[in-house]
Formats: C-alpha cells, structure tokens, sequence
C-alpha cells in the first residue's frame, strides 16, 4: 500500500518554550513563530512529501511562554516515538523543546479534548525581591499588592459567564468560558514573587492578561471592587481594562479526560455555547 493511502496515526507532542523570541504560537508568514518553527523542523527531520500541521491545546501570543503545551500530528508512517522526540532534541533551537513524543489514544485532539488549560502569570511587586536572572519571565510593578483585595476580586469572576469585556473582539466565534480557578499567592522563596493562577475550560484572545490586569488595578488601590462589577457586567470588551506585559505569562499544564471520553469531549467542545447556559 502507497504511504499516502495508509490511515494516519495521531501523535501526542508535550512541548515547551521560551516565549520572548516569537511572534506567538501560529504561523504568520515572514515572521517567526512556534509553530513555523516546529512544524520546519519535524517535516526535516521525517523527510515527509509534504509539511506537517501541528494542532495545539493554546495558541499562545507573542512573548508568551509554555510550560506544559500540548500539540497533535497527523502520520501515515509509524515511528519510533522515543527516538523522533530525541532526533528533535538535537535539531530544534535552545527555546524550544519537545519534552515527550508519544501514540495519542483514539479519540484525541490537544485543542478540543482538553478540559482545561492553567496559567500563571508572574508579577514583583514592591514586597518581592527581584531577580534578575527571570526578568524575562516576570513582570515589575511599582506597588506593593493587596492579594486578599486581589483574590477578592478573582472571586467574583469564576464561573460560566461571558468574557467579552475581558476578550479582543471575535465575531465569529464566543467568549463565553468556564473560569475555575483563579488565584494569587506569594511564593515562599528568596524572590517573594506573586504567582497569578488561572485556569478554565478555554480562554479568549488576550483574557488571562485582561484578567490579571483587572485584579491587578484592584491590588494596586487603582480601582475598587465596584468598579470591577461594572466592567465584568460590560456587554464587550471594556477600555478600562489594562492588558498585563506578554512575559509575565506562561502556560503551565493542560488537562485531559480519561481516555475513553476524549472523543465525546472533542466533540462538545466543537459546539458553540450560548448566552442561555451562563450563570444567572
């Protein structure tokens, strides 16, 4: 049988990168980007008649990082996993590595399987002790930080609800989105840095930075929690909102179902939600 006619056998791919030397996770022509540069290097290395095309978990934007990305591939051919995430180990740039490459069970899509993907975004404040050495990776602001004010207003953003005044506008598509988790600690090392953890099923262009933003001005004595409510109940994306530095972010993990329910999730994560299921 010609390899072109052969079924193609997905493949997993757990990734990571330093986000500050790309233009973000898509391929944009002339310009350098995660996924360009991976999908380069892995058409060269398996030699294949045409590119391949990588479907990942979180489109990053540009100056982002990862920590736990998740990517797919499509392959007529088998491989010898361990050896090809070798192979790209030696080719592949200092910034970006592929940790893992392994069989995907049936049923998987790193985009629409996952079931949530945490970030965190990194901040000192006038109560850290900064590093210079993670400059790159974490964000100054001048003011010391009230996290209980801050984490008072991260309450009151979880749940199901419609993020449009924290969204770049999309028309094609929806911002409504499941916020599970969203809080801020300071972390117990020499640095006192402030960890910003937020997690959902997905996020909307620029929302986890809208989001730290928001609670950021409450923190910094900025705004109060009055004025939060009124953005949060905005009907789209509102002005007032400061998009927080791309460094300060990184993607940390994806989660998936069990193996046996990735399908059925890929599937009801293809459905647009509607205004009708938000928290009332």
């Amino acid at each position: 049988m010609d390899a072109s006619n052969k079924p193609a056998r997905r493949w997993r791919l757990d990734l990571a990168y330093d986000g500050k030397g790309f233009h973000g996770w898509a391929v944009q022509d002339g310009l350098r980007t995660v996924q360009g540069t991976l999908e380069e290097w892995i058409s060269t290395v398996l030699r294949t008649a045409e590119p391949v095309q990588l479907t990942v978990a979180g489109r990053t934007d540009a100056g982002v990082h990862a920590r736990g990305q998740v990517a797919h591939l499509d392959l007529a051919r088998q491989y010898d996993a361990a050896h090809l995430a070798e192979r790209l180990l030696r080719v592949l740039p200092d910034d970006v590595v592929v940790r893992r490459v392994s069989r995907a069970p049936d049923g998987f899509d790193a985009r629409f399987s996952a079931v949530w993907r945490h970030y965190v975004y990194r901040l000192w404040d006038a109560g850290s002790r900064p590093d210079p050495l993670l400059r790159g990776h974490v964000v100054r602001v001048r003011e010391r930080l009230d996290l209980e004010a801050m984490n008072q207003a991260a309450a009151m953003l979880i749940g199901l609800r419609d993020f449009a005044p924290f969204c770049r506008r999309n028309d094609f598509g929806t911002s409504i989105r499941h916020l599970t988790h969203f809080e801020m600690t300071r972390t117990d090392d020499d640095t006192q840095l402030i960890e910003c953890h937020v997690q959902a099923d997905a996020f909307c262009h620029s929302m986890v930075r809208s989001l730290v933003g928001a609670v950021w001005a409450v923190g910094a004595g900025r705004r109060d929690l009055a004025w939060l409510e009124r953005v949060a109940a905005h009907p789209v994306r509102h002005n007032d909102v400061y998009v927080m530095p791309a460094h300060g972010l990184c993607l940390e993990r994806v989660g998936y179902p069990p193996d046996d329910q990735l399908a059925d999730r890929a599937e009801q994560a293809r459905s647009l939600r509607t205004p009708q299921e938000v928290d009332r």
